[in-house]
C-alpha cells in the first residue's frame, strides 16, 4: 500500500462497491487520459491532427504508465494534477505526437470532462441497484397490501395503515430517486483558456461537438467553466437519492427496534460486545450516507458563484466533494438493494402493536361514527373523556364507551366493539399501495454511457 490509498477503511458503505472502482484515483486518471485522447482524436477526425498522433496518443493514455501519487504531489505547484499529467503523457507519446497533445485545451476541460465521465461510468450501476431496490419494494408491497399495522405521527400511535402502503411509499422515493438520475445530461467541456475557444481558431464549436462525440458525453451549448449547472444537477439528483434511500432505513431502524420487532434485515451485523446482537447495519449505512450527502451538495451548489471566467477555489472544492457524492450515493444504492431484498416483516408483532392501546389507535373512527348523533364537536369530547378514563382504569376504549351513560343508546355494545378493531380502519390504504404499483422506472436517458 502507498501513502495515500484510499481503501475505505472510515467509509463501509462504500467500501468494494462498484462505484468505489469507478471513482478511485485510477479510474480517475484513466478519465482524464481518456479526455487528452478524446480530445486529440477529435483534432485528427477534423484534419487538425495526424491520425498517427491520435493513436500515438491513445496508445500512451493508459492509467497503469504513471504514477498517481507523483502526480498528486507535483499538482500542487499548478493546482491542479493536469498540468504534470501533461508533461508525462506528452513525454510518453513520443515527440511525434508531442504537439498535438492537450493542444488548445485548458486543464479545466480535462478535468471537468473526466469527472463527467466518473459520473457516467458511475450511474449505471446506482440506477441497477435502484431498480433492485425498488422491485424488491415492489414484492414487499403487494405481498403486505392488507397487512395492518400502525402508523405513527411525531413518534406516537395514529391510526392504523397498512405496511403494503409504508413499502409502496419507500418505492415511490426510490423511483423519484431513479427518474431524477436516470435524466441527467452529462457534458463534455471544452472552452480553452477563458471558454472562447479561440486556440482552435475557425474549428472550435465544430471541435467541441467532434469532442463530446468522442468522449461519449452530452454536447454543452457553451462551455461551462463557470456556468456549473451539470455539477449542481449532478449533486441535486445524487444527494435526492441519499435521502430517499435514507427515508428507508430510518422507517427500518425504528421498526426494527427490539421493542417493536415488526422487521428485521435478512441478516443483521454484530456487536463487538453484545452476542446477543442482530443490529441493523445496512439501515445504519445508509442512514449515515444520507446524513452527509446534504453538506456534500451544499458544496457543489455554493460552487454555482464562481467568479469571472474561469474561478479560483469554487471549481476546485468541486472534485473530492463530487467524488465523495457519487461514492455514498452508489454504496447506499447497494445496501438498499440488498436491505430490501432481505428484509424479514413480522405481522403478528405489527398487531400486538395495534393491539396496545386496547382500541385507542381508532378513536377518530368511533368519534366519526359518534358525530351524527351528537355533533362532530361533541362527539370528539366524549371520546376524549373515554379514552382518558380507559388509560387511568386500564380498560379498553370500547368499554371506556359503554359504560359511559351520555351515550347509552347511540351505538350498541357489539358496534363499539367493531368500531374499536383497528383492522377495519385502513381506509384506503390498500387501493393506494395498488395505485402506487402501477408506476414503473423511467428509461435511462438515452445517451449513451461511456
Amino acid at each position: 500500500m502507498t501513502p495515500g490509498d484510499d481503501v475505505g477503511l472510515l467509509a463501509p458503505v462504500r467500501a468494494g462497491a462498484a462505484a468505489e472502482a469507478s471513482t478511485g484515483d485510477a479510474a480517475l486518471l484513466q478519465a482524464m487520459l481518456d479526455a487528452e485522447a478524446a480530445l486529440t482524436r477529435a483534432q485528427a477526425a477534423l484534419g487538425l491532427a495526424p491520425a498517427e498522433a491520435a493513436d500515438a496518443v491513445a496508445a500512451a493514455a493508459r492509467a497503469e504508465r504513471y504514477d498517481v501519487r507523483d502526480l498528486a504531489l507535483r499538482a500542487r505547484a499548478g493546482g491542479n494534477p493536469v498540468i504534470p499529467l501533461i508533461a508525462d503523457l506528452t513525454a510518453e507519446a513520443g515527440p511525434d505526437a508531442a504537439p498535438y497533445v492537450h493542444r488548445g485545451a485548458t486543464s479545466q476541460d480535462i478535468v471537468d470532462t473526466a469527472l463527467m465521465l466518473t459520473a457516467a461510468r458511475t450511474l449505471p450501476g446506482v440506477l441497477v441497484d435502484l431498480e433492485r431496490t425498488a422491485a424488491a419494494l415492489a414484492a414487499l408491497a403487494a405481498r403486505h397490501r392488507d397487512t395492518p399495522m400502525a402508523a405513527r405521527t411525531l413518534t406516537q400511535h395514529a391510526v392504523p395503515t397498512t405496511f403494503g402502503l409504508k413499502a409502496a411509499g419507500w418505492r415511490s422515493l426510490v423511483l423519484d430517486a431513479h427518474d431524477r438520475l436516470s435524466a441527467l445530461r452529462l457534458p463534455a467541456q471544452l472552452g480553452g483558456a477563458a471558454g472562447t475557444l479561440a486556440a482552435f481558431g475557425d474549428h472550435g464549436i465544430a471541435l467541441a461537438a467532434a469532442f463530446a462525440a468522442e468522449t461519449g458525453l452530452a454536447e454543452p451549448t457553451l462551455p461551462w467553466h463557470t456556468l456549473r449547472t451539470p455539477v449542481a444537477d449532478l449533486a441535486a439528483a445524487l444527494a435526492f437519492a441519499c435521502g430517499a434511500l435514507g427515508k428507508l432505513a430510518a422507517d427500518v431502524l425504528v421498526l426494527s427496534r427490539t421493542e417493536l420487532g415488526e422487521v428485521a434485515e435478512g441478516s443483521g451485523g454484530t456487536s463487538s460486545a453484545m452476542p446477543h446482537k442482530a443490529n441493523p447495519v445496512r439501515a445504519t449505512l445508509i442512514a449515515a450516507a444520507a446524513r452527509q450527502s446534504p453538506a456534500l451538495a451544499a458544496v457543489l451548489l455554493g460552487s454555482l458563484v464562481a467568479e469571472d471566467e474561469r474561478p479560483a477555489g469554487a471549481w476546485h472544492a468541486e472534485w473530492q466533494t463530487l467524488r465523495e457524492l457519487l461514492r455514498l450515493a452508489g454504496g447506499a444504492a447497494r445496501e438498499a438493494a440488498e436491505l430490501a431484498e432481505g428484509l424479514r416483516v413480522f405481522p403478528y408483532r405489527m398487531r400486538a402493536q395495534l393491539d396496545l392501546t386496547d382500541g385507542l389507535i381508532v378513536s377518530e373512527r368511533i368519534a366519526a361514527a359518534l358525530a351524527p348523533h351528537v355533533g362532530a364537536a361533541r362527539a370528539k369530547a366524549l371520546v376524549a373523556a373515554a379514552a382518558q378514563r380507559a388509560a387511568a382504569e386500564a380498560v379498553g376504549l370500547a368499554d371506556a364507551l359503554a359504560d359511559d351513560p351520555a351515550l347509552a343508546g347511540l351505538l350498541s355494545t357489539a358496534r363499539l366493539t367493531e368500531l374499536a378493531d383497528p383492522t377495519g380502519y385502513t381506509g384506503a390504504a390498500p387501493a393506494l399501495a395498488d395505485r402506487a404499483l402501477r408506476r414503473a422506472p423511467h428509461a435511462a436517458d438515452s445517451q449513451e454511457r461511456p
